[in-house]
């Protein structure tokens, strides 16, 4: 199939309810399904390429993370946060009913990817109380494979710095080829790309307002990215590694040799940590692989492959 079905559900946050459109690809029937989780400041479409090379196999989920996108933008920006994200997958979750289910996440969309799968494994490990949990805490569905792309438990701090130094800005351009060229700019780090392809990544990040063409994204995302005291960032990321350590496997890392949010030393950690992690890296490529190229999806698709059908490598 060439294009995605949209659809949408309706998740609650304190601060009331919101929808969050979501992309698939694929049979709607099929229950092997791949959940794809893009970055910060992207959107579900980022997975177009990736989606379509694995439509005949799976159903592609692939959500507008709330703030962005198709999905609505949240009342109360203090809630653009990771807790608030494996909330509302949570809510997709029980609609999309996987018998099977993989994960691709892409920077964010890889915290939020461990936070949903570490809790998914606490679940079936330490059921709660009431009659029959322990029965509906077995029939949870284990995570068949998870793809972290450029992502760890630990952010690196210059990339981090170096995104929120774009995140808050509300530029606005007179014409999409101008949008591209901030595009350029922007995902500078994602590495060689045609214009076909720097043109497909702007396609859905900018949208049409008023005559101009603006990031279709909530600006007040960068709320999440401010400074929090040492304490409650160690135990963030303290967080992060239990759900990463103990999490459904297999994992395969992709990193960007160039990743100033990845860096070498978090990577070691992480196939340190787990014997069914595996990392691929790419050449020539920062923060993050786009998963535009034929090499990248392809490493992908034979992993996912493997992992969940359980075909060769």
């Amino acid at each position: 199939m060439s294009h995605p079905r949209l659809e949408s559900v309706v998740c609650a946050s304190p601060a009331g309810m919101h929808r969050m459109a979501y992309w698939e690809w694929g049979d709607p029937a099929n229950t092997d399904v791949v959940l794809c989780v893009h970055g910060l400041t992207r959107n579900g479409r980022d997975f177009d390429a990736l989606a379509r090379a694995l439509a005949n196999d799976f159903r592609v989920v692939c959500p507008d993370i709330a703030g962005r996108g198709e999905s609505d933008w949240l009342a109360n920006p203090v809630f653009y946060s990771v807790p608030q994200y494996v909330a509302d997958i949570t809510t997709l979750f029980a609609r999309i009913r996987a018998r099977r289910l993989a994960w691709v996440g892409t920077s964010m969309g890889g915290l939020i990817g461990m936070a949903f799968a570490g809790a998914l494994a606490a679940a079936r490990r330490t059921p709660g109380k009431g009659p029959g949990a322990a029965a509906k805490a077995a029939a949870l569905p284990v995570l068949s494979g998870m793809v972290l792309n450029d992502v760890g438990p630990h952010i690196g701090t210059a990339g981090l710095m170096r995104i929120g130094s774009y995140v808050a800005r509300r530029h606005t351009f007179s014409s999409f080829e101008e949008a591209v060229a901030e595009m350029k700019a922007i995902a500078a780090p994602y590495g060689e790309h045609s214009e076909a392809q720097w043109r497909e990544l702007a396609r859905h990040i900018y949208i049409q307002q008023d005559g101009a063409w603006v990031p279709n994204y909530d600006p007040a995302i960068a709320v999440g990215l401010a400074p929090h005291d040492g304490m409650s960032q160690a135990a963030a990321e303290q967080m992060l590694w239990q759900c990463y350590e103990t999490m459904d496997g297999p994992v395969q890392i992709l990193r960007g040799a160039d990743s100033d949010i990845l860096v070498p030393a978090t990577l070691e950690a992480m196939l340190a940590a787990r014997s069914d992690a595996r990392a691929v890296e790419f050449q020539g490529v920062g923060h993050a692989p786009s998963l535009l190229h034929d090499t990248q999806i392809a490493s992908v698709a034979a992993f996912l492959r493997h992992a969940v059908l359980k075909w060769p490598l």
